[in-house]
């Protein structure tokens, strides 16, 4: 089992993040690597919703991949599965406002992708690109992060393009997070 986290903070509120993280048609549009998505189930976001969305590697190479949303509590957690070749992975979000401090308003965002192998070539795959495998991992959860916080940014803009919520130091970058605090 391999387990990848990132975290950043968005100068977005939970509800921004929240609207721009499950309106599943608008990923293609906000998400860089992401061409097309496809829902599969009716209805709002929610415990069993699916879609499929394709994605370019950096190498140009094209994937698609289900997603089923497992578990969610709005505006606090959503966990998603996604059975892969060789490997299932579990990828949690969680959504923690900033109450206090100069970033107030604003939201940590965290992903954990966990990874575990369902075939013995999987398990051969892990222990031979495993390191390799985390990084892209990271690298790719970093950007959709980025993407997003762009996307939730924009739905909390007002007509002269400044943030409705001055929530975080300008430019919006990545911030460490330790012990639930942004340093």
């Amino acid at each position: 089992m391999s387990t990848v986290a990132v975290s950043k903070l968005v100068r977005a509120s939970v509800g921004e993040i929240w609207r721009a993280f499950t309106d599943l048609p608008a990923r293609g549009r906000y998400l860089s690597t992401v061409e097309t998505v496809e829902v599969l189930t009716p209805g709002p976001f929610g415990t069993g919703t699916r879609w499929r969305e394709t994605r370019s590697l950096p190498d140009g190479t094209r994937v698609t991949e289900e997603y089923v949303v497992n578990e969610v509590v709005p505006r606090v957690l959503c966990a998603i599965t996604s059975p892969g070749v060789g490997a299932d992975y579990r990828i949690t979000y969680r959504f923690t406002p900033v109450d206090v401090g100069r970033r107030r308003g604003g939201t940590v965002v965290t992903v954990v992708q966990d990874g575990g192998p369902t075939a013995p070539y999987g398990r051969f795959l892990a222990l031979m690109f495993g390191g390799l495998a985390a990084r892209s991992v990271e690298s790719a959860l970093r950007c959709d992060l980025a993407d997003l916080a762009v996307a939730a940014q924009s739905l909390g803009a007002d007509p002269t393009g400044r943030s409705a919520e001055p929530t975080g130091r300008p430019g919006g970058g990545t911030d460490k997070v330790v012990d639930g605090e942004a340093a």
